[in-house]
């Protein structure tokens, strides 16, 4: 590994109900017979925010809808369950981390997903 090499995460910008603008960290995408679906994890502004965070996965299934793309929650427990246990068999080895199903979803386009 070059130790010069930058880390540069895949940032998702989101907005949600109320208009409010989220930054997350793409950790994964995957596809299944049931769909596609993103993990993410939130960013901070500072580090006080990141140590007082539980830093939770999020999982929502990625939709289309004529050219644009869209992040919606997972409401059925069987599909959220089954895609959670792919996505922690995953990043298993790079992260600790607990997974959660998100309440409320971002509803704007996500920038760079395909």
């Amino acid at each position: 590994m070059d130790m010069d090499q930058e880390y540069n995460p895949n940032l998702i910008t989101v907005q949600d109900d109320d208009g409010n603008e989220h930054i997350f960290e793409e950790l994964d995408r995957i596809e299944t017979d049931e769909g596609r679906y993103v993990a993410m994890l939130p960013t901070f502004d500072s580090e006080e925010e990141m140590l007082e965070s539980d830093n939770e996965l999020i999982i929502l299934r990625v939709f289309e809808e004529g050219d644009e793309t869209f992040l919606e929650a997972i409401d059925n427990d069987d599909e959220f369950d089954e895609v959670a246990e792919i996505f922690e068999a995953r990043l298993a080895d790079l992260f600790e981390i607990d997974v959660v199903q998100a309440d409320v979803i971002p509803e704007d386009e996500p920038e760079e997903l395909d």
